[in-house]
């Protein structure tokens, strides 16, 4: 025997004033994605440079640890770019979805749009919990260090 609760039945409605909802979170979201975007290429661009000047400012620093920390910063800056690329993939899919889906009319496109916000949310979500776990295993080892060296200041 089955149980079914007041809600199997139910069949979610989505209102015009929802509808106006989403339009505009669609065209903002699309906005946001596109202005990261461009960012993201101002980013991949520096990122390049500071790998192309790696060297030059090796010899300019008197050294070859100028270069590699050049050559690091310009790996680690496009770990991060790409790293950022994708919630903004996410939120661009989700604006061009959920205007697909205002058009159509086919709640197939909402899904999918809908599926997109949430991976946006969730990636950011975990990239939130991973900095905040990062900062305080920084605090931690700052207090330490402090710590350890003591009177020595």
């Amino acid at each position: 025997m089955e149980n079914n609760s007041a809600f199997d039945s139910f069949e979610l409605q989505i209102t015009n004033e929802s509808k106006e909802y989403l339009r505009v979170a669609a065209k903002w979201s699309g906005f946001l994605a596109i202005v990261g975007f461009v960012f993201l290429g101002l980013g991949a661009l520096g990122g390049f440079s500071m790998l192309a000047l790696g060297s030059a400012m090796g010899s300019a620093m008197g050294g070859a640890m100028g270069g590699l920390s050049g050559s690091v910063f310009g790996i680690f800056y496009l770990l991060v770019v790409a790293l950022a690329f994708i919630p903004t993939l996410y939120l661009y899919k989700f604006s061009s979805r959920t205007k697909q889906a205002l058009l159509s009319n086919r709640t197939e496109d909402l899904t999918e749009s809908m599926k997109n916000l949430k991976s946006y949310f969730r990636f950011m979500g975990i990239f939130t919990l991973i900095v905040i776990v990062l900062y305080i295993l920084l605090i931690v080892i700052g207090i330490g260090a402090a710590a350890s060296m003591g009177g020595r200041m």
